[in-house]
């Protein structure tokens, strides 16, 4: 085995410090918390520990604002290493999204696969078996060279990982704008399912117990990762490729195994991945979380070079590896595990009730420090920045819908919309990931507006959604979060699903500019309103800041939502009309509204609007009407009106059931914004002919809007009688364009 190395002895000051990342006061604060002045060792563990991306010390308290309770919860917020829900039957589901963006940026084949590892791991460390993958993908011109070459790395990247990891991908989202040109958008979810009371803590107690690396050897890919996601992207940045890490699916896949049986026999204090900041995250978070201390002993860790020193072991993020503690007698219990999955792994230090965190090489002490002055809620800085409403903003608020001429090819604006790299299919991109391994996945074959994931012996399934219209976010903070979440919950409820609990991915630029954390704070605002009204706690995720260039700007504030729901008795509902001369029918009010959509800012190239209308009073109410007549099996589809507006919502019903439709528009709306409009708080339903007393009983006693637009027929898209296209046409569109783009 490789032997690691004493790095040479260097003078530590303020400029030390400022090179690692920190800054002055935080260098202050470090040596009052050690007495002295820090060496280099433990000033880079306070540089990784305290950075944004492990820290969130730019982020925290407004987090904490985000509503945290309800009543399905076994672990809340920053408790364990993902959220945990009780969804009934004795199982619980743990979920979680991060980003994985600065790596993508710089190499996306292994910034994208290790981003899939280290969510999975997130979710088998706590006993949890992974059953179903999600991501939330932004790129940005689609003319560019560069861009292309991102999404083909990203995508394979997931694929290939994925795939070999074999959890099926069950959904996810792929939008495109200039903005992310430089800063592509990585989010990766996991979600798994854990008998309830058979979860493993991320924790560390009991003096004595033995504490085990186990997995991969130790290299220096990924060394200062987790400063190196907490910085603008310059033009130097590739020089930043030791700190994107290089996965091995194949390895995460005996280790899930080997970790979920270990976890089964009962011997293990705690276990934690190693992402981020690698062993000294885990070291420091299990040994805090559980008020103990530990001592290691950096020579006993495996290493896969030479020459490496203290700190480069301590921080590197080198990919599948864990961190386990023992319980005193049962260590030859979880090596015959290892050894028969043919695991490495190697005992590196114990247990101690002295709160510190003791790193030792070849016998000497090579850093001590207090464990709880570097996590996350203990001795980590905390900080609320200066904020300031951007220019922008009341420009936007200044756009007048009648200045906009309507056009008289309304037919030419439908298939420009279809055709659209945000609106047409992303079948390219789903197509290179297996999403039936495991047999799990029910949205493969018959569509709907949420991915829907069979519980194998119950009666229930789980519905899952990730969600973000950045523009509409960009457009106003508030609004444009809350709406993310909502439409995370219509498209769960457009599923049949009842909405249980959300994790997030906030992407944003660099929170020291003023007017990227009055975005921050706005959406954090209107996050938390939706989150309360729709009773979805937020059971955790991740921050990702430093989304900025110093040549582009900041990426359009881009909270992406991971939303969990539930079907009871796998009643699910889909997108796809269903037979001919069913009834069409529009829940939810529709408004003279273009503001923010994919029509005015792509078509019109309107950069500045207002978000679309929304109001979430009424989005609760529509929400719960398309609840009540699908409990009542009173319609036969159901699609949220989104992306495009109503047009590009129904030609996607007709593409994936092969039938047209005929309906006619409202005489006292702009027929552009009828058509194309993204005002919120909408869904088309069909209702078979010998329903339709029932449904309209139902839905006059809901008080909700509502309105007949047609009828489900022939093999044509026929608006106001006339034939925009046939549906073979629209098929053409929405299915190819992707795919000729990248090419």
């Amino acid at each position: 085995m490789p032997v690691p190395v004493k790095e040479k002895e260097v003078l530590i000051t303020v400029e030390t410090a400022k090179e690692l990342g920190l800054l002055p006061e935080e260098f202050e604060k470090i040596k009052k918390v050690l007495g002295r002045t820090p060496n280099f060792t433990e000033l880079s563990i306070y540089s990784v520990m305290w950075s944004e991306h492990c820290s969130y010390k730019n982020s925290i308290r407004l987090l904490k604002t985000l509503p945290r309770e309800g009543k399905n919860l076994l672990a809340k917020a920053g408790e364990e290493n993902a959220g945990l829900v009780d969804i009934g039957n004795g199982l619980a589901c743990a979920f979680k999204i991060e980003s994985h963006n600065h790596p993508s940026a710089i190499e996306p084949y292994q910034g994208a696969a290790t981003g899939v590892g280290g969510i999975n791991r997130d979710i088998f460390t706590m006993g949890a078996r992974p059953i179903a993958q999600l991501n939330s993908l932004r790129f940005g011109d689609l003319k560019l060279e560069k861009t292309k070459w991102l999404v083909k790395g990203v995508v394979k990247g997931i694929g290939d990982y994925g795939n070999a990891f074999g959890i099926p991908t069950v959904g996810g989202e792929v939008y495109f704008d200039d903005c992310y040109s430089t800063n592509p958008l990585v989010n990766a979810m996991s979600a798994g399912i854990v008998k309830v009371g058979e979860t493993v803590s991320a924790t560390s107690h009991g003096v004595g117990n033995k504490i085990y690396i186990v997995g991969s050897a130790t290299g220096k890919d990924g060394i200062h990762g987790a400063a190196f996601a907490s910085k603008d992207i310059t033009e130097n940045s590739a020089d930043d490729l030791p700190s994107v890490q290089v996965g091995d699916p194949f390895q995460e896949k005996i280790l899930l195994e080997a970790s979920l049986e270990v976890a089964a026999t009962g011997a293990l204090i705690g276990m934690q991945d190693m992402g981020a900041a690698g062993i000294t995250c885990s070291t420091s978070e299990m040994s805090a979380k559980g008020e103990h201390g530990m001592k290691i002993y950096l020579d006993k860790v495996p290493l896969r070079q030479q020459n490496m020193t203290a700190w480069e072991i301590l921080l590197s993020e080198s990919q599948e590896r864990m961190l386990l503690v023992t319980k005193k007698g049962k260590e030859k219990i979880v090596e015959k595990i290892l050894d028969k999955w043919d695991i490495p792994y190697a005992v590196i230090g114990e247990v101690t009730d002295s709160k510190r965190l003791e790193y030792y090489l070849n016998g000497e002490l090579i850093a001590d420090v207090p464990a709880e002055s570097l996590v996350l809620g203990g001795g980590a800085p905390v900080y609320t920045r200066e904020s300031k409403e951007p220019a922008y903003f009341s420009e936007a608020k200044k756009f007048s819908l009648e200045k906009i001429k309507e056009p008289k090819d309304l037919n030419e604006v439908a298939k420009f919309l279809l055709a659209h790299p945000n609106i047409c299919s992303k079948k390219w991109v789903y197509h290179q990931y297996d999403s039936m391994v495991g047999t799990v996945n029910q949205s493969t074959n018959t569509p709907s507006d949420a991915s829907i994931v069979n519980l194998k012996e119950t009666e229930q399934a789980l519905a899952f959604k990730v969600d973000c219209n950045a523009r509409y976010v960009y457009a106003d903070p508030e609004t444009g979060a809350a709406i993310a979440v909502a439409e995370a919950a219509r498209n769960i409820t457009c599923s049949g699903g009842e909405p249980l609990a959300i994790t997030n991915c906030l992407n944003f630029g660099n929170p020291y500019n003023p007017e990227v954390y009055w975005q921050f704070i706005g959406a954090i605002k209107g996050m938390g309103a939706a989150c309360k009204k729709f009773g979805t706690p937020v059971t955790g995720g991740n921050v990702s800041f430093y989304n900025q260039s110093s040549f582009e700007g900041p990426v359009f504030p881009s909270p992406v939502i991971g939303m969990l729901g539930i079907l009871d008795k796998k009643n699910k509902m889909t997108l796809n009309f269903k037979q001919e001369g069913d009834l069409i029918y529009l829940i939810g009010e529709t408004r003279d509204d273009i503001s923010c959509s994919e029509y005015l800012y792509s078509y019109h190239k309107v950069k500045l609007s207002p978000a679309p209308f929304f109001n979430l009073d009424e989005e609760f109410k529509v929400q719960q009407a398309v609840k009540g007549v699908i409990k009542k099996n009173l319609i036969q589809s159901a699609h949220d009106v989104s992306d495009g507006g109503l047009f590009v919502t129904l030609a996607e019903s007709s593409i994936y059931s092969g039938i047209g439709f005929d309906i006619s528009t409202d005489e006292s709306i702009r027929s552009d914004a009828f058509l194309f409009g993204e005002g919120q708080s909408r869904v088309v339903v069909t209702v078979r002919p010998g329903d339709e007393d029932n449904f309209l009983h139902e839905m006059m006693a809901s008080d909700v809007e509502f309105c007949l637009l047609g009828a489900v027929m022939g093999d044509e898209l026929t608006v106001d009688e006339e034939t925009y296209m046939k549906v073979e046409e629209a098929k053409q569109l929405y299915n190819t364009s992707l795919e000729d783009l990248l090419k």
